[in-house]
């Protein structure tokens, strides 16, 4: 289950994640379940992570950054050079998100 995020929130989320600094590393051994569950963790604690990815495959990383969000159930905020930023709501939202400016149908 992924979340969709409108561009406003998406836009928040990425003016929160500036500050931050990358809580999870994901070295040469890729995606392993440690490596999973320490991001999971993060999530449930902050809802809002960066996580820092060693290697030059950028291909590699946007397949990391979408498999860890479809495993998870959290959204994609953003993907810079070897940074990824993930957001996943808790029970207790810690986190604000404006409301989704759609029209309805």
């Amino acid at each position: 289950m992924k979340i969709e995020l409108s561009s406003d929130q998406r836009s928040h989320l990425k003016a929160l994640a500036h500050s931050l600094n990358p809580v999870v590393m994901i070295g040469n051994n890729g995606l392993s379940e440690a490596v999973m569950r320490e991001i999971a963790v993060n999530l449930d604690a902050h809802e809002l992570i960066k996580i820092r990815v060693l290697g030059d495959d950028r291909e590699a990383r946007v397949a990391m950054f979408e498999q860890i969000c479809d495993e998870l159930g959290a959204a994609q905020v953003q993907h810079i050079g070897k940074l990824l930023v993930i957001y996943r709501p808790t029970g207790d939202a810690k986190i604000a998100l404006p409301k989704s400016k759609k029209k309805p149908a």
